[in-house]
């Protein structure tokens, strides 16, 4: 696959090393092949991109720490990270690489990429939901380059903010092993009975447009797809490029590999049930043999890329020289035999420049062949054959050859705090949630509740809304003139807002916080307390160090999916839904979904419930609290049974306190 990506022309390529990329079930390269791999690329001119695009345990620092020394000295020219601490260990071990910002980081409002920018990324890769006038908008004032998806799968959820296969199956999209669950039939009422199931992207016709509003890179998704898509997705790129790209090109890529075909709907705000479909029977068949051969033959030889020029000089008695240039690198190479005394006479000017133009099957075309003289000597073309590899050879290595980059030694910062009182945190979705129990918690709501508040008591805190591209102006313009002090904040661009506005900043699970790497890069960016992942396991948890207060989620139902595109209104409308709707699984399984601003969150169907395993949480400063379908009457209850330390009624989860995922 990654050879039918460079012959078929791309200009990048992004792959996984080891275990911590976003696709670990890909057929990736072990640490040890880096170097000769990302050589192969270099010298055919193709920039490599090495995802390191996961979240790590405490545990695996010392291992991740290792591959980040592998990905500098093998040469990689950027790597891709979602996890805010590899970031920080990248920055520390090898501070020359490139960072580029994963779209599992959530990042998608300029407010955000500042945020990134000051984290020490030099590029950020859009969430697939932002429409072009929202690209455009950020492509003109952004700090860092800007990268998006143009072709390939489309999760139902935002990147980064999804744990339903975590939840229902123990492997974790944030870990790289996502099952797919979405794609399985889960049904809203009256929809298209796969209503968490999304066409494929595809953007390619709009690459001009996108390149012109300022994007500097366009990524193609299909690190598990065959080769033959692969070149095909490249081909299609560069006809969009050439502007040669039609519905004959689409047709074949539809065949190759779609869900009901493509979708823009995102990027032409036309979001709905034709965004929807799934791998169907005909989808499966389309791809024909015919189809495959047509886009293997693409990839068959090498594409010629760089110019070489020569010049040539033998004189009788001594070696011949050939001099070859190409992409500002330069060899000599010497001819294993000597130029002889012709018997009858020399070796024709022509031979020469013909044997040593025959470039093919390599990255080199002919230029320039220059001799220093009319030839007088004898010269077997074997001889000059072999010269020509040789030197072709020798520029593909200086073409790929890199400094080495400095490296510096991995040590871990170990933090020793003193011991606060334990506090705690309670979100709800609405003012009228709130029971009269909550006397000494600190009690978060959505912001545009928040602002409805008449009677703000001291312990009122607003929430920022978890879906915040699109809506960061609306967001501001609320946060600017509400007077709190305290935000809980889902991800980096709701935590570069509460910055701006110089408010005290509680990372919840979703800023996905998982290892001490991670928070101390949260306490470096004015995050004064975090609750970490809800992927951490009880143990996970209990290994985290940091100088800032670190909280656990003990109830509530969580968010599963942050989508911008409702399943529910796939059969009906948000006056009928009334905040009352669910999606359903194949076995009758009901999960609420609820809406705002824009955006739907897709709950678990049963709550996380600890009260009766308080003795078994390890040492923390906050316990946090998520109340989402509850009435009044029923958080207080819950409230109490964590007070009392009392047993489960009626359905729940340990969440992934005790079983952790993959």
């Amino acid at each position: 696959m990654l050879k039918a990506a460079v012959l078929s022309n791309a200009s990048a390529v992004y792959f996984g090393a080891g275990d911590f990329n976003a696709r670990r079930n890909a057929g990736n390269f072990e640490p040890g092949e880096l170097k000769s791999v990302i050589e192969y690329c270099h010298s055919r001119g193709v920039k490599v991109h090495i995802t390191l695009n996961t979240l790590i345990k405490d545990k695996e620092v010392p291992k991740a720490a290792e591959l980040i020394k592998q990905i500098a000295l093998a040469g990689a020219d950027a790597v891709i990270i979602q996890d805010l601490g590899v970031a920080k260990l990248f920055k520390e071990i090898a501070p020359s690489v490139p960072l580029h910002a994963s779209t599992q980081l959530s990042t998608g409002t300029l407010q955000g990429l500042f945020l990134l920018k000051e984290l020490g990324f030099s590029r950020a890769v859009l969430p697939r939901e932002l429409s072009f006038d929202e690209i455009e908008k950020i492509c003109a004032s952004s700090p860092v380059e800007i990268e998006v998806f143009v072709h390939g799968a489309l999760c139902m959820c935002v990147s980064g903010q999804c744990l339903m296969s975590a939840l229902l199956g123990s492997r974790s999209g944030n870990r790289g092993l996502c099952a797919q669950p979405c794609r399985l039939p889960f049904k809203a009422e009256g929809g298209t009975g796969h209503d968490l199931s999304l066409k494929d992207l595809s953007l390619i016709e709009y690459i001009p447009r996108l390149y012109e509003a300022g994007v500097c890179s366009f990524k193609i998704e299909g690190r598990m797809k065959r080769p033959e898509y692969v070149s095909a997705a490249v081909s299609a790129c560069r006809a969009a490029v050439s502007g040669s790209y039609g519905e004959d090109i689409r047709r074949d890529l539809e065949n190759l590999f779609s869900r009901s075909g493509f979708t823009d709907g995102y990027y032409k705000k036309a979001l709905g049930r034709n965004m929807f479909g799934f791998r169907e029977k005909e989808n499966v068949q389309s791809a024909t043999k015919e189809l495959l051969e047509k886009y293997s033959a693409v990839y068959e030889k090498e594409t010629p890329r760089f110019r070489v020029d020569m010049s040539f000089s033998g004189e009788i008695g001594k070696n011949a020289l050939l001099t070859a240039r190409s992409e500002e690198k330069s060899v000599d190479i010497k001819s294993r035999v000597l130029c002889e005394k012709p018997l009858s006479h020399p070796i024709a000017a022509d031979r020469i420049t013909s044997a040593l133009s025959k470039c093919g099957g390599t990255q080199f075309y002919a230029g320039d062949i220059a001799l220093n003289k009319t030839p007088d000597y004898s010269l077997p073309v074997s001889a000059l054959n072999e010269m020509r590899r040789e030197a072709l050879e020798a520029l593909s290595s200086a073409i790929s050859a890199k400094a080495a980059p400095e490296i510096f030694p991995y040590s871990k910062a170990v933090f020793v705090k003193s011991k606060n009182e334990r506090k705690y945190y309670c979100r709800f979705d609405s003012l009228e949630q709130i029971p009269e129990n909550t006397e000494g918690y600190t009690v978060f709501v959505p912001l545009s509740e928040y602002i409805k508040a008449e009677n703000r008591r001291e312990n009122l805190c607003a929430e920022l809304p978890r879906g915040m591209f699109g809506n960061e102006e609306a967001v501001e313009k609320m946060l600017a003139s509400c007077g709190c002090k305290k935000v809980l904040c889902h991800t980096a661009d709701a935590v570069a807002l509460a910055k701006k506005y110089g408010m005290e900043i509680v990372a919840s699970p979703s800023m996905n916080i998982m290892n001490s790497c991670a928070l101390e890069a949260a306490e470096k960016l004015g995050i004064t307390e975090a609750v970490l992942s809800y992927e951490c396991t009880l143990d996970d948890f209990a290994a985290v160090s940091a100088l800032i207060p670190k909280g656990i989620a003990v109830y509530g139902r969580i968010g599963l999916m942050l989508t911008r595109n409702c399943p529910v209104k796939n059969g009906k409308t948000c006056s009928e839904c009334k905040r009352q709707c669910a999606v359903t699984d194949r076995l009758n399984v009901s999960f609420p979904v609820r809406c705002t601003m824009g955006y739907s969150e897709i709950l678990n169907s049963r709550p996380l419930y600890m009260a009766d395993r308080q003795s078994e949480i390890p040492d923390c400063d906050i316990l946090f609290f998520s109340f989402t379908t509850e009435t009044k009457k029923e958080a207080e209850k819950i409230l109490d049974a964590y007070r009392n330390a009392l047993p489960p009624s009626g359905d729940f989860t340990r969440g992934l306190l005790y079983r952790g995922v993959e």
